[in-house]
This record gives C-alpha cells, sequence and structure tokens, in this order.
C-alpha cells in the first residue's frame, strides 16, 4: 500500500512544472507547491498580519497568486484615513521589499470603504484579481482565499460573479464565539474585531453565499500566543525580515502605552492560522489534521453582528483547537533558513 502512494506521489510532483517552485531556499528544491492562495489583510492595522504574511511567502508548498491590502473599520485607532486599503499596500511592500519578493505576485488594494448593504459589492483591483484567479480553468490546483480582516473584497467578489463560489475555499480569520464551543473573554468586544470592519460583507457570506468556509472564530485565534522571549530570541535574530518584523511589534508595544494598557509579555499573531491551515497540511490525505473543527450548519449573522442559528445553513469548518507548536516552530525555522 505504501509503495502505491508513494509512486502517486511521485507522478504527482513530477507532473508540476518547475517553474512554480518557491525560490526560498535550496533547502526547499523538492517541495513544489500544491495549492494556490490569495491573502486578503489590513496591513495597515494590527502587525499579526505582517507577520503572516511573511510565513506564507517562506512556505514552498503554496503558490501565492496575489495579496490584497484591505481596509479597517472607519473609526479604528491604527489607521482613522480615509485610505485605508491603500495604506495596507503600502506596508505590505515594505515587508516585501525587505523579503526580497518584490513584484513576485500582484499586490493590490482593496475598497478603502466597506460595503453599503449585504447585496452591492464594491468595486476595486482586488475584486477582479479573486475573480479572474477563481475563474482560471489551466490548472487544477486548489485555490484558498485566506482572509484575516473583513469579508469586503471575498463577499463583493461573489456577489459580482456568483459561479466562482465553489471554486474557492475562504479560511476566516474572525467572529465571535459559538456558545456551544467556548465563552467569550472579559471585557470582549461586540461585534467582534473582524466582523466589524464590515458586518454587511459577513452577512453576505455567511447569509447569503455558499462559499465553502473554515471559519476560525475568536477563541480559536487567541490561542496564536507569541512569547516577548520567542521574539527576541527566535525572530529577532534572523536576518533583516527578523529585525523588521521585531521592530514592528516592538514599536507597537511602546506606543499603546500612552493609552495606558499593559499588553503583558506576549502578543497573539492570530492571523497566523491562515497559513496553519493551508502550507502546513498533512502530507497524504491532505488536511490540517493536527488542528480540531466542528462542522456547524453555517448561521445567519444578525445586523448587530451576532449569530442566528439557521437548521438550513450550508456546513462550515469551525476550528477550535490549533496546533500552535506546529505553526510557530515551523515560522521560527523558515526564518532561520531564510536570513
Amino acid at each position: 500500500m505504501f509503495k502505491n502512494k508513494s509512486l502517486i506521489f511521485l507522478l504527482l510532483i513530477t507532473a508540476i512544472p518547475s517553474f512554480l517552485i518557491a525560490q526560498v531556499n535550496p533547502a526547499f528544491k523538492a517541495i513544489k507547491p500544491r495549492f494556490r492562495v490569495i491573502m486578503d489583510n489590513d496591513f495597515g492595522g494590527d502587525p499579526d498580519g505582517l507577520f503572516a504574511l511573511t510565513h506564507l511567502v517562506l512556505s514552498p508548498s503554496v503558490e501565492v497568486r496575489g495579496v490584497i491590502g484591505s481596509h479597517l473599520n472607519a473609526n479604528d485607532g491604527f489607521d482613522k484615513s480615509k485610505t485605508q486599503a491603500d495604506n495596507a499596500v503600502k506596508k505590505a511592500a515594505e515587508l516585501l521589499d525587505v523579503l526580497k519578493v518584490k513584484n513576485r505576485f500582484p499586490l493590490v488594494a482593496g475598497s478603502n470603504t466597506a460595503m453599503i448593504n449585504d447585496t452591492t459589492p464594491v468595486k476595486s483591483a482586488a475584486v477582479d484579481l479573486i475573480i479572474k484567479e477563481a475563474s482560471r480553468t489551466d490548472t487544477s490546483l486548489p485555490l484558498y482565499i485566506l482572509c484575516g480582516a473583513g469579508l469586503t473584497e471575498i463577499a463583493s467578489a461573489v456577489l459580482t460573479e456568483p459561479k466562482i463560489a465553489d471554486k474557492v475555499i475562504l479560511v476566516w480569520i474572525g467572529g465571535p464565539e459559538y456558545a456551544d464551543i467556548a465563552m467569550p473573554p472579559p471585557n470582549f468586544s461586540s461585534p467582534e474585531y473582524n466582523l466589524n470592519i464590515d458586518i454587511a460583507a459577513a452577512r453576505a457570506v455567511f447569509n447569503h453565499s455558499q462559499l465553502k468556509l473554515w471559519q476560525i472564530p475568536r477563541d480559536a485565534y487567541r490561542q496564536a500566543i507569541l512569547p516577548w522571549s520567542e521574539l527576541q530570541t527566535r525572530i529577532k535574530p534572523h536576518g533583516e525580515t527578523g529585525k523588521y518584523l521585531a521592530g514592528v511589534l516592538e514599536n507597537l508595544m511602546v506606543n499603546i502605552q500612552q493609552y495606558k494598557l499593559n499588553l503583558g509579555e506576549v502578543y497573539i499573531l492570530g492571523d497566523s492560522p491562515l497559513v496553519l491551515l493551508t502550507a502546513l497540511q498533512s502530507s497524504f490525505e491532505a488536511d490540517p489534521s493536527s488542528s480540531e473543527y466542528v462542522l456547524k450548519p453555517c448561521p445567519l449573522i444578525d445586523a448587530q453582528g451576532g449569530y442566528a442559528y439557521n437548521s438550513y445553513g450550508r456546513n462550515i469548518r469551525v476550528y477550535r483547537r490549533l496546533d500552535i507548536n506546529l505553526m510557530f516552530n515551523d515560522f521560527f525555522a523558515k526564518l532561520e533558513l531564510n536570513k
């Protein structure tokens, strides 16, 4: 049985064109992409998206087909400007320059504003990028949309071109806890942060679309805790990239003190599970096999950003436990190999 699997594996990897191999490190030259990904993130806000983008770019089993800089909530303290998506692109470009991978794939801005309701799409280069990539017929590699922010762009893409709904898997960091799975944290925000960026877009995705959805709600993404000690010993020493990422987080920790906030000695890198659930899927029977999820009928999102039970909802994956050790140890090792 094992010999048959080995033969199948060898046939598969030799069938993939050599130009798709990620040119990251000679140690990875035998690894070829098996998924396509588009990352959509509010890089101008919480810096966790920059860590996730770094990890993604350094992962040779995924073919990055585009990166989208998206908007925050209009009143977000990270950026209260009217050009949040454009600013996110600038921040991502800065990181990609440090990584020396500028121009390897499209980097585009999404809309600078949320959707006006749950049926009217926005127009942007990001929406066009998603539709174009999802509509391709010249590749059999599955396409994942990795969203660590609001759902404006993917919701608008599906509203604009409904036929792409069954051609992508949406992996979304966002949404509050499900009452039968976890309790919210003390002093929790409501609506949950990423859902509150664009409630109308969330309603479009949950209430009206048939998108395949893997959701990482707040109780799950809060598991991605990076200790300050590991930032200093396992990220900062590793080349210009490690120094850049550590600097971004150090500056945030200092600046936030003016608001009388004490974040302690850890930081939640809540967007990194986007990489865990794609690049780090198991070898045979590919799946994020070391992380746990439950299947739930997709709830309806109400106007306030809460869940309403929907017995007719399509099944979605709701992740409840993530393999944080695999995720961070892989990230640390790739940083070291890339320095």
